[in-house]
């Protein structure tokens, strides 16, 4: 099963960058695509490095339609087991972290959106938009509901407002997300974030 729709995937919209600047070094990897396992590959290996490195944070800058769950629990466990601290920020403008994209948000040790992004609508769906029969479809709500609610509880966020976008696919701008406890802070770009 999976969360979120379809996006078009370019190997080019990923970027690996050090900034300099901040107390020791950031890695900073960019997303612009669906969550699936070259995407989780590529986040990981971006983990593993900034550990390597033993650099200050890794940020990932995100923005996605959503995606596959299995890519986003690998991504999500590489998170929090890192020694790393892990900061995800929509952005730029205009960016959305939508369904395995919020689920991502919530796992973060710091979550951020740039003016004019969104979160939310995490509701599963099965692959091809197939309908899944009511048993199946209760059984993958129910265990992304709880999935979504211990990682809230984890980082201190909303789980309500989290169980939300799961069961009934609510979706927040991010004035509404820091309002509601969902994100740590607004950032115009990355300079500010950092």
């Amino acid at each position: 099963y999976l969360l979120g729709g379809m996006g078009i995937f370019s190997l080019s919209a990923f970027s690996a960058t050090n900034v300099a600047g901040t107390d020791g070094e950031v890695v900073v990897l960019t997303v612009e695509n669906i969550i699936n396992p070259v995407t989780a590959e590529y986040i990981i290996q971006g983990i593993k490095q900034a550990s390597q490195e033993k650099a200050a944070a890794v940020v990932i800058q995100l923005d996605t339609p959503g995606g596959l769950v299995t890519s986003t629990r690998t991504i999500i466990k590489e998170m929090l087991n890192s020694p790393v601290p892990g900061v995800v920020y929509v952005a730029p403008s205009g960016s959305q972290a939508a369904s395995a994209g919020t689920f991502i948000m919530i796992a973060a040790h710091i979550a951020a959106m740039a003016p004019g992004t969104n979160m939310g609508a995490a509701h599963p769906v099965s692959i091809g938009g197939e309908k899944m029969d009511k048993t199946m479809s209760d059984k993958v709500e129910n265990d992304l509901a709880a999935y979504i609610r211990s990682l809230a509880e984890k980082r201190g966020r909303n789980a309500k407002w989290a169980e939300k976008a799961v069961r009934e696919s609510v979706s927040a701008s991010e004035k509404e997300a820091l309002k509601l406890k969902v994100i740590d802070l607004i950032a115009r770009n990355l300079d500010e974030l950092l």
